[in-house]
């Protein structure tokens, strides 16, 4: 795909996002990042394996951007310790990314992959069911 293909296909693109995030809930928003992350991800890969050192830079670049908001949405006043579990995983994946970057280390974005998709699997499994009300 060319310079103007990507150009045309971008407000397409924008639009999809946009209107996906306009009503989701505060779920989804976060199914929303986890797949983004996933996406770069892969498509920084791509990059990697062809030698496309500008598209690597960028594609990790967004998906560190992803994986910081990620990180700003935890919210540590909720017991069990599992936000401070996911934060010390997202620095984790971030350093990961940055020798990726650094080093066009597919081994070591291949790991902040396996470990992101981890968390987008769990995400994706607690997903609230519409029309159920919570108890407690």
């Amino acid at each position: 795909m060319n310079y103007l293909s990507r150009n045309r296909a971008n407000p397409y693109q924008q639009n999809q996002v946009m209107t996906g995030v306009t009503g989701a809930d505060p779920h989804r928003l976060i199914q929303l990042l986890l797949d983004g992350a996933t996406e770069r991800m892969a498509l920084a890969r791509g990059c990697i394996q062809r030698g496309d050192l500008a598209g690597k830079g960028e594609r990790i670049s967004r998906t560190i951007a992803i994986v910081e908001a990620l990180r700003a949405s935890l919210n540590f006043d909720v017991e069990g310790g599992l936000a401070e579990r996911l934060d010390s995983l997202y620095d984790y994946v971030i350093r990961r990314l940055l020798d990726a970057n650094l080093h066009a280390d597919v081994g070591a974005l291949d790991e902040a992959a396996e470990l992101m998709e981890e968390v987008r699997g769990a995400w994706a499994s607690i997903a609230p069911v519409p029309g159920r009300v919570a108890v407690g």
